[in-house]
């Protein structure tokens, strides 16, 4: 597989391509923002492991280009900034996943190989467009939600949630369901977890014309407001 690493720190370009490379991962550089999507254009990577600290463009703003222009390759950022503001902004601006700063080299591996086979079970072409729920849509190229022109701030969690939701509007979704969808993989985590991000999830959704109701028994639905 082809991977690009937009990275500026030449010992960890040259680690990664290194170490990545040894396990049949062709890894591809480019050290400076401003040159970054013309490379993407070009190498048609696999996956983009963006660092999001960079010359010339910072790493968000490389990735709005490239969502602009259609670039639909798996993203995911490298980041030494720890707030949880920072990776949902990124997320919001179309990137797939994160891995904070210092990280393991298994766990980069496993990733950039889980984007790649994510993107395939999808299909190159495939990106969904979701109904729209009162004023709500979801943008496929970028994977954000917007109320309206903006982009509605959400975490990973809330906004894997309302993507749930929004597949069939009206439609209601049980518990269980979300919980794998949204908490994938996390055994310690318990069901009543997924009450917690319909909570604060239906807070943010007050005055967009969507509203997330509970159905006993049942689960939980997303619905035009009367």
């Amino acid at each position: 597989m082809k991977l690009l690493l937009v990275e500026d720190d030449p010992s960890m370009q040259t680690t990664l391509q290194r170490t990545l490379g040894r396990r049949q991962i062709d890894v591809r550089i480019c050290g400076d923002g401003a040159q970054a999507l013309a490379q993407w254009q070009a190498l048609e990577p696999d996956v983009v492991a963006l660092d999001l600290s960079l010359p010339g463009l910072d790493g968000l703003q490389v990735l709005a280009q490239a969502r602009a222009a259609g670039l639909r390759t798996p993203v995911l950022l490298l980041t030494a900034r720890g707030t949880v503001g920072d990776r949902i902004v990124g997320l919001n601006a179309g990137a797939d996943d994160y891995l904070p700063k210092p990280f393991d080299l298994d766990e980069l591996e496993a990733r950039i190989r889980a984007l790649k086979r994510r993107h395939q079970g999808a299909g190159a072409d495939a990106a969904p467009r979701l109904p729209e729920v009162g004023g709500l849509r979801y943008e496929p190229d970028s994977g954000a939600i917007y109320h309206r022109a903006e982009v509605l701030e959400l975490t990973p969690r809330e906004l894997a949630l309302l993507k749930a939701l929004m597949v069939k509007p009206g439609h209601a979704v049980s518990k269980e369901r979300l919980f794998e969808l949204v908490f994938p993989g996390e055994a310690d985590v318990q069901y009543e977890a997924v009450e917690v991000v319909v909570y604060r999830l239906r807070k943010k959704l007050a005055a967009t014309g969507a509203t997330l109701m509970t159905l006993r028994g049942l689960g939980y639905l997303l619905r035009e407001e009367a």
